[in-house]
């Protein structure tokens, strides 16, 4: 027997969540995780199976994988959609702060996918998702701890693949552009503090805005979670899925205009987008 179950990280709110339900109505059988269960209780009555599920601690992964093997024999599909941003210029974020971001980010679904991959092994085929992003293709100011996870995302995934694709293991990795969610919100929140005594106050007030403008609620270029969702479960069910999915016009046109411009002309676009001063 093939399972097909699918464990989802990262359920509370946003691309996450619109997943699970996705899922849930396509009729697979869906376990919708989150490091505080009481915020995706509702899914239960979706159809979803909850657990809690703190990435980032090695005991509860095992446990979130032992659970789903338990009741189907193997995870049928992976999807590490868990994560944050954080923003901050580099000199003013702490080590400790690069290193939670790598904790959630990056590790955490590594983790996850060390575990899921006997099972998938066993049973000869299987799914791992991956949630990457345009900025792991092209970093944005200020986003450098983010990005980095991101592009992490994408050389993981490549060398992964090659590794299981013997076994019958499938690896996708999403690469959405700008999405309407809390994340940054979050990553706002989180904020290394950049008072009128930083010398990046300027800086970052002038990202705030850009950033402020492009996930408006009347921009053109900003993905709904549920755009997310639907690609996440077409890959999921595809027989052949892509090896990548690109989501949304930013994500195509950005890395474009990067190689084209070059360094120089880049910095100078982005210079004047988010100018340093004023």
């Amino acid at each position: 027997m093939t399972s097909s179950a699918v464990l989802v990280t990262g359920c509370s709110s946003g691309i996450g969540r619109a997943t699970a339900l996705t899922l849930a109505r396509a009729g697979l059988p869906t376990w919708a995780t989150a490091r505080r269960p009481e915020t995706i209780e509702d899914l239960a009555g979706a159809g979803c199976r909850i657990l809690p599920l703190d990435v980032t601690d090695e005991d509860s992964c095992a446990q979130a994988v032992e659970a789903v093997e338990k009741e189907h024999g193997a995870v049928g599909a992976l999807v590490n959609n868990a994560g944050y941003t954080q923003v901050g210029a580099v000199e003013e974020l702490t080590l400790e702060q690069y290193r939670r971001q790598f904790e959630t980010n990056v590790l955490g679904g590594i983790r996850l996918t060390q575990l899921v991959l006997p099972g998938m092994r066993a049973q000869r085929s299987g799914t791992v998702v991956y949630l990457g992003s345009g900025a792991g293709l092209v970093a944005p100011p200020a986003s450098s701890a983010y990005a980095m996870t991101k592009f992490a995302l994408e050389a993981l995934s490549d060398a992964l693949r090659l590794e299981v694709t013997g076994f019958g293991v499938r690896v996708v990795l999403l690469e959405p552009g700008a999405v309407r969610t809390r994340l940054m919100d979050t990553g706002w929140d989180l904020q290394a503090r950049t008072d009128s005594g930083s010398p990046y106050a300027t800086f970052m007030a002038n990202v705030r805005a850009m950033t402020d403008r492009a996930h408006r609620p009347e921009a053109r270029n900003v993905l709904d979670a549920q755009a997310v969702a639907d690609v996440i479960v077409r890959a999921i069910t595809s027989r052949r899925p892509r090896t990548r999915y690109p989501i949304g016009s930013g994500t195509r046109l950005a890395p474009l205009l990067r190689r084209l411009l070059g360094d120089r002309g880049w910095d100078r676009l982005m210079g004047r987008l988010v100018p340093f001063s004023g």
